[in-house]
């Protein structure tokens, strides 16, 4: 495993490195100071297997660097190490591209257990978020709802009924005649339109506010 850890506190990516290395002796650490050196690596080893940032960096911050990595490597999995438990900004890592998000008042193993998660094909998605409130989470789709009441397009709805039924995105490829690649956009489209980082939350977002 070869991982990219991005933050400016020196002390943190070098105790960070070391439980990497420790929980596997095939693994090789990058480090980088901030995004214009983060992204540097990412284009120079396209052998990165995942990157582990905070969002809190000089310069560029990490928000806008998630969504350029994805761009730069669309098949590269970030999770972010934030000392923020700020439900908003979880949401906001998981919109611009990230598949997991952890405090770093969380447990070595917790990080590390987000990491094989994430490597795993999966989200990691924190108990600050999964803990907030459903009135809150209502209130943003309210919000964002347009004038027809939905916040989400008819092809957004048809690909949303098919994931709350439990399809894969293959299976809803075929089904709608689209490639993967497109309903993965559209799935990633629905989770930041409904403010949920799961199909769990974006069955019961939808629920909320009456799509399905």
């Amino acid at each position: 495993m070869k991982v990219l850890i991005v933050d400016d506190h020196p002390v943190l990516r070098e105790g960070l490195a070391a439980l990497l290395r420790q929980s596997g002796s095939d693994t090789s650490v990058l480090q980088a100071g901030d995004a214009a050196e983060a992204l540097a690596f990412v284009a120079q080893h396209a052998d990165l297997d995942i990157v582990v940032l905070d969002i809190v960096l000089p310069g560029m911050s990490g928000l806008p660097a998630i969504a350029e990595i994805a761009r730069l490597r669309p098949d590269l999995p970030v999770v972010v190490l934030s000392s923020s438990e700020n439900p908003l900004d979880a949401r906001k890592a998981f919109a611009q591209g990230a598949l997991g998000y952890v405090p770093k008042s969380a447990s070595p193993q917790t990080l590390l257990a987000a990491i094989r998660l994430v490597l795993n094909g999966d989200l990691y998605v924190p108990p600050l978020i999964l803990d907030e409130p459903a009135a809150a989470r209502l209130a943003h789709l309210r919000r964002g709802a347009g004038p027809g009441g939905s916040p989400l397009t008819d092809r957004q709805i048809d690909v949303l009924r098919r994931l709350v039924d439990g399809q894969l995105n293959k299976a809803i490829a075929v089904d709608l005649g689209l490639s993967e690649k497109t309903v993965k956009a559209h799935v990633t489209g629905i989770f930041k339109a409904l403010n949920v980082v799961s199909r769990t939350q974006a069955a019961a977002a939808a629920r909320e506010i009456g799509l399905i």
